[in-house]
């Protein structure tokens, strides 16, 4: 059993996506250390030292569970991925040579500011898939407590203090193990855990999170590749592997499918929720940092900042300052490729289509609309069939005679007064609903909701014909500021059953 460094090449394509993950709301617009919201950072995959996190409700391991198929003396390769937090100071040159640490430290185009800063670390490992049967095998790994400075210099090269970053020491383990499963092929279900096992404890009585943060792994994740041989999507698995598959146990991770699209030999074992063969968005100009926020608008956001608001963002992280830089510096074209894109067009064959494939990871998206039938009426004329038309038709869609905005309409829609039909009971503004999201059209954020009672505020039409109601969950203390600013929850007809009106 080896414990090799891993060739990059077959991580290649999937590290985009682990990027992401690894920043995952990193730094937060407006990109200041000073913002309310960059106060609480590192939310996803934080791993802390064991005797410190039963107390808070954090825990120090995760685990990854996923179906593989080596085959012959297959080897897996494993890289554990994570950011290590590393306390920075600002201090002041005095007029005796010594230096002070301060607050702030206004140089000509950023403001320093004390900040944790995120360092990446990887552990990679290689061994034999065979040798994992049984009690399997652990990794212990270490990294080292370290202090180092830099120098601040003004426009003529003149010192005017310095930086100063504290790194605690990190120790964890990284166990791997293998167990055969019956059934008509030969599987196993591979068993990957990564713990924080670092000894440290709170000196002087409790320690906030800002103690424990810099001796935790932070954003941990796993990428998992196999040489020879293929794993299962614990997402969609074959209908054999399906008991196999619900019997893995994931613990804070979940395993999908990386790389291009179509391959089975990696997986990205992430703390947040991907689906198979996520990707980065094509338009996407750079890293944003800020929980996968619609690159548009953070875009625009960030270049109306005004100067003294980048000084400080340039101040308080250089991926920060480079957020600035490429706000600034974005030529209109590239700003113009933000507003979306149309991946394809295709004929709608039910009410409920399967998408082609997962949008990609931090493209700006829409709610699916629900899809009309085969053929739709047309507001000044028989109906017309959707994707007839000769060449070109696997890519029609239905396209209403009078646009759905024309005034000269007579049936124009009205969300306060329309009201739609649900199991036979007329549904509209003021109806009550049960909430019911389908497991296809939805995010995992709406399953939380399955099962509540909620208020209908607005029955909406989207361009395609398809209709989606806004709601308020009963019982939400913000619905009625959600009511003011229109900030809604939206569901359509098939993912709602009528309640008594209210």
């Amino acid at each position: 059993m080896t414990t090799t460094a891993v060739p990059g090449s077959r991580f290649d394509t999937a590290r985009h996506v682990a990027d992401a993950v690894l920043f995952e709301g990193y730094v937060l617009y407006p990109y200041r250390a000073s913002a309310a919201k960059n106060r609480l950072r590192w939310q996803f995959g934080v791993l802390v030292p064991p005797a410190w996190g039963p107390a808070h409700e954090e825990h120090a391991l995760q685990q990854t569970e996923i179906l593989m198929e080596p085959k012959g003396d297959a080897t897996l390769a494993v890289e554990l991925r994570f950011l290590h937090a590393q306390r920075r100071t600002v201090e002041r040159l005095r007029d005796d040579g010594g230096f002070t640490e301060v607050a702030e430290l206004h140089l000509d185009d950023r403001v320093l500011v004390p900040w944790d800063e995120g360092t990446e670390e990887r552990v990679e490992l290689s061994v034999r898939a065979a040798g994992l049967a049984g009690a399997g095998a652990f990794f212990p790994f270490r990294r080292p407590a370290r202090e180092e400075t830099e120098p601040v210099l003004g426009p003529d090269g003149r010192t005017l203090g310095r930086l100063v970053r504290r790194t605690e020491e990190i120790e964890g383990v990284v166990r791997l193990r293998t167990t055969e499963l019956d059934g008509p092929y030969r599987v196993v279900r591979l068993t990957a855990v990564v713990e924080n096992t670092s000894p440290w404890t709170p000196e002087d009585g409790p320690a906030d999170r800002d103690a424990a943060l810099p001796r935790s792994l932070v954003a941990a994740h796993l990428l998992l590749g196999l040489d020879t041989g293929s794993f299962l999507s614990m997402t969609d698995p074959p209908e054999w592997a399906k008991s196999a598959a619900a019997s893995c146990v994931n613990l804070r991770t979940w395993p999908v499918l990386a790389g291009e699209a179509g391959r089975r030999d990696v997986v990205l074992s992430s703390p947040i929720i991907l689906e198979d063969h996520a990707a980065i968005a094509p338009e996407s100009a750079g890293a944003m940092y800020d929980s996968t926020e619609i690159d548009e608008i953070l875009a625009l956001r960030t270049a109306a900042l005004t100067d003294q608001e980048k000084r400080e963002a340039r101040g308080t992280d250089a991926r920060a300052a480079a957020v600035i830089e490429l706000a600034d510096t974005m030529p209109p074209e590239v700003l113009e490729r933000l507003h979306g894109a149309v991946r394809g067009l295709r004929d709608v064959t039910g009410p409920d289509p399967v998408l082609d494939g997962p949008a990609p990871f931090g493209e700006p998206t829409a709610p699916a609309p629900t899809a009309p039938p085969p053929t739709a009426p047309s507001p000044n004329g028989p109906a017309r069939p959707v994707g007839a038309g000769g060449p070109g038709a696997d890519e029609a869609v239905f396209r209403p005679d009078t646009p759905w905005w024309d005034p000269a309409r007579a049936d124009t829609a009205d969300p306060a007064r329309d009201r739609v039909s649900v199991e036979g009971v007329p549904v509209g503004v003021g109806s009550r609903v049960l909430l019911r999201p389908g497991l296809r059209r939805t995010d995992a954020q709406d399953l939380f909701v399955r099962g509540r009672a909620a208020l209908v505020e607005a029955v909406l039409h989207d361009v395609d014909g398809g209709v989606h109601l806004a709601v308020t969950v009963e019982g939400d203390p913000g619905a009625d500021i959600r009511r003011e600013q229109g900030r809604f929850l939206y569901f359509q007809p098939d993912e709602v059953s009528p309640l008594e009106d209210a």
